[in-house]
């Protein structure tokens, strides 16, 4: 029997159906072309009952569903929240994916918790018992693997890591998102070049007050002065997060994924040297720091072994 594994980004829908082995056996992506509230649920389940359908037509039918969602999953109550999706506060989507899929069993979880499940099940972190998932994208969040454990926390917010205090003083612009998140996250970046740009009015570089991540990695890689200053700060915002996550958990892995690792993946040793000044000296000294192995997929991959634990449990 076959596992069905949904990746729900704030653009994108992504579906991957994996065999009990870990074997992909199917894959694709549907831009939510700027859909809201039901009508991504709909293209959702629309999606969920094709490939039942299909599945069951090729004799391999779909034996559990494990949904990835960008927000927090109330597994008690079957809704999720998603921040980036509008309409999504308390969505019902575990009873609209049970009413095209009836007897199958369904899990729906964090995409923190969900990258930290891929890397484990067929990435980076595969043969670990503790390891840590840094996703840096839009925003920040971690994904953690424990003693064997994959933590959630009491309401499925653990790894909300973009909201860790690394100075102070506390400032008004940290409620959003937190401090961590607000410098160092793909849209921290772009807001740090806005704000770096309004107090420099003698740079004439490349870069914009309407530059995004890509922008300044690019300029960067051609060695803008500006530039420069601003990923030098992000490595050491990378730095110490890792080294916190590392006194804390002593982990085997830290994994650094998301849009931005990408292009940040060359700094991996300049961001380990910055961890190693103020991590708990053992601990840094046994633990790696790698990409992640599995990139964009590692949500749909992280779904299907969210398939595969719903399947055995049931």
């Amino acid at each position: 029997m076959s596992l069905l594994g949904i990746d729900l980004g704030g653009t994108k829908l992504a579906t991957a159906v994996f065999s009990e082995e870990a074997e992909l056996l199917g894959r694709e992506s549907l831009p939510l072309e700027k859909r809201t509230g039901a009508a991504v649920g709909e293209l959702l389940t629309t999606q969920v009952s094709k490939l039942v359908q299909e599945q069951l037509q090729k004799g391999d039918p779909v034996a559990a569903i494990g949904v990835c969602i960008p927000g927090i999953s109330n597994r008690s109550e079957g809704t999720v929240w998603a921040p980036n999706i509008p309409g999504w506060e308390q969505y019902p989507l575990a009873a609209e994916i049970a009413a095209v899929a009836p007897g199958i069993p369904v899990s729906i979880d964090s995409d923190r918790t969900c990258y930290i499940m891929g890397e484990a099940w067929k990435g980076a972190a595969h043969g670990c018992t503790d390891a840590i998932f840094i996703g840096v994208g839009t925003g920040i969040g971690a994904g953690i693997l424990a003693d064997g454990h994959f933590l959630r926390g009491r309401n499925d917010t653990a790894g909300a890591i973009g909201w860790m205090a690394m100075e102070r003083p506390w400032l008004p612009k940290y409620r959003q998102c937190g401090h961590f998140e607000t410098l160092a996250s793909g849209d921290g970046i772009a807001k740090v070049t806005r704000d770096m740009l309004e107090t420099d009015p003698s740079y004439n570089g490349a870069l914009q007050t309407n530059s995004d991540a890509a922008a300044v990695f690019a300029a960067w890689e051609q060695g803008d002065t500006l530039a420069k200053k601003i990923i030098s700060q992000c490595v050491e915002w990378w730095g110490m997060a890792v080294a916190n996550l590392v006194s804390i958990f002593n982990p085997e892995k830290i994994i650094m994924g998301g849009g931005v690792f990408g292009p940040a993946i060359p700094l991996i040793p300049s961001i380990y040297e910055e961890a190693a000044k103020w991590a708990q000296p053992l601990s840094i000294q046994k633990v790696q720091i790698v990409p992640s192995q599995l990139g964009p997929a590692a949500g749909c991959w992280g779904a299907g072994l969210l398939a595969l634990q719903a399947k055995a449990a049931r």
